[in-house]
This record gives structure tokens, sequence and C-alpha cells, in this order.
């Protein structure tokens, strides 16, 4: 599989990426940015603190990349997940793996199955052209045998493949935010195709490939994922974010999630793109960890919803009020 068909976000460091109110600071010596690529995704951490503490804890965030990339890559043909669906089965799998696997498991329920890893054979047959019904057929969460009490391995339903692209990322901002905290930095900025904060506030513009600069969000010691289902077409009938549970167009140009980790923003902005109003708040109802959740409609209007709470605005021209997101409910 060529990087061009990777799940592809879209967000953007106002600012240029800078600590709201504190650019005296930034431009600082303390400043340390390092930039690379991981599990498909352009990668940076900015970190501000002394140099003798910035670029040790680095060099540990660079490993925990590299541990996630391991696992859960799609890219790297000696991967744990390329292995898992190549045989169907792990024999065992680490802590992360079973964090991952939670985190899966929950979704999938709170999203009633909107979100769903099993979705990676209807993702390349799409891709590829072959038999989409067939495809479809394998896809199904419930099916997947996850490790239990006394159990340490992992098997699939036949025929079956993950993807974690929906999620994976998230979780390693999530691993390498816990990293760099431990480490005493109190003032870092993580993008792995999410982005997650250490203190603040930073200032993200939130941007989708056809309207721009649809949102902003001021990140604190939160997290924030988008997708956007039209970033990449597969074939003539089909959006690289797919719908698991039945043949759908998106509901929304682009879906962005603010949350406590981005773990969850990462999976839920995933499922949210196939998920009407309703169901978002059914959703929230049982999520407080999650922020908000801003939808872009296919019109260019912006709804944002939290939980318990009615949608918070309705923008015809987005782009001229974004700056008052903070500010609403």
């Amino acid at each position: 599989m060529t990087r061009a068909l990777t799940r592809r976000r879209f967000l953007s460091i106002a600012a240029c990426a800078g600590l709201a109110g504190s650019s005296t600071e930034l431009a600082a010596p303390e400043r340390l940015r390092w930039q690379g690529v991981a599990l498909g995704a352009d990668v940076s951490i900015t970190l501000v603190g002394p140099d003798a503490i910035t670029r040790p804890a680095l060099a540990r965030a660079r490993l925990e990349i590299e541990a996630y990339e391991a696992r859960f890559s799609l890219f790297r043909a000696e991967s744990e997940l390329v292995r898992l669906n190549a045989q169907g089965f792990l024999p065992e799998v680490d802590a992360r793996w079973r964090a991952l696997l939670l985190a899966c498991d929950h979704l999938h329920k709170a999203t009633g199955g909107a979100f769903d890893p099993t979705i990676q054979p209807l993702w390349l047959a799409h891709a590829r052209g072959s038999d989409i019904d067939a495809a479809r057929a394998l896809v199904g969460w419930d099916r997947v045998r996850l490790p239990a009490p006394g159990q340490r391995g992992l098997q699939l339903g036949a025929g079956q493949a993950l993807s974690f692209n929906g999620i994976a990322q998230g979780a390693a901002t999530d691993a390498v935010r816990a990293v760099l905290h431990a480490a005493g930095l109190r003032r870092v900025l993580i993008d792995i195709g999410e982005t997650a904060a250490i203190g603040g506030p930073w200032q993200i513009g939130l941007s989708d490939p056809e309207v721009g600069e649809f949102a902003r969000e001021m990140l604190q010691d939160n997290a924030v994922a988008v997708s956007t289902p039209a970033a990449l077409r597969l074939d003539a009938n089909a959006l690289h974010i797919l719908d698991p549970r039945k043949h759908a167009a998106p509901k929304w140009s682009s879906t962005a999630v603010t949350a406590q980790d981005a773990t969850l923003a990462d999976g839920l902005s995933t499922a949210a793109c196939f998920m009407s109003l309703a169901e978002l708040r059914n959703c929230l109802a049982d999520m407080p960890s999650v922020g908000s959740v801003t939808l872009l409609a296919q019109s260019g209007e912006t709804i944002t919803a939290q939980a318990g709470c009615e949608p918070m605005f309705r923008l015809s021209n987005p782009q001229e009020h974004c700056g008052d997101l903070s500010r609403q409910h």
C-alpha cells in the first residue's frame, strides 16, 4: 500500500504554532521542534523548556512513536498488525495492544457500530476494485475474539483484517504526551495526525480541503482530531472513510472532536462522519471526557454540540466567526 492511500487529516496550527500570547517565550532558545512521519501521517512535536530536558525527552518520545509503528502501522511490512491481518491471529498481545483494543471496543459500542476497525477488507476492495459485497460481509467487530482473562492472544474471524488508521494516531499521540509529561515538560504541542497539548493555550486552526479553515480551538491539556472523508477518493463510489454499517455517503464534510485524550477524539471524529446529530448526542451522553464535536456540513454551515446541550450554533459563513468558538454555550 502506498502512502497516497493514507487517511489524511487537516489541522493547521495557527499563529505560527505558537502559545497564544507567548510569542516572546517561543522565540527563545528553549523551544525545540522535531518533524517526521509515523503511521501514515506527518508528525511534529514542539517542546518548550531547558535544552537539558527537552532533548532527552524528545528521544524517549521518538522511541514511543517507534513502538506504535512497530505494532499498529499498515505501512510497515513487518508490523504486528500486518502480521495479524496475514495470519488471522497473534498468539500474544502486550499492554499497548490491550489498551487500544479496549478503546476500539468502547467506541464501537458507544457509536452503534459506526466505529469498526474490521473495515480494512472493504477499504481495500474499493481501493483495488475487487468484490465489494464479499468484502462488506467480512466487516464485524463482534467476530473478533479479544483477549480475555487468562487469554493472551487475539483472533480475527475468517477473512477479516483490521485497520487502526482511525485511532492509532490518537493513541500514539497520548502515549507521547504521557512520556513528555513524565519528563517534567509542561508546555508541549504534539501532532501525530491528531493534536494534543501539555499546558497552553495553543491556538489550533481546523481546516477542510474545500472550504479552508472552518473553526479554531484553544488547546490546553487536551486534544483535537479532525476527519475529512473527501480528502481522498478510493473509487467512483467511495471516499477513504467508510461507513462499516451500510453503504452510505458521509453526513458531514469534516468532523472535529475535542477531548481529554487524543485516542477518543481520533476514533469519535472518524465515526462521527456517518452519525446524525441525534446519534451524536446519545453518544456524548456516555462520554464526559469529550469537550465538543464540531461538524462542517456540505453546505459550509458549522454545528457544534456538547453532551446534554442543544447544538451550540449554526453559521452560514463559519470563517467570519470561528474566533468565537471558545466563547460559545
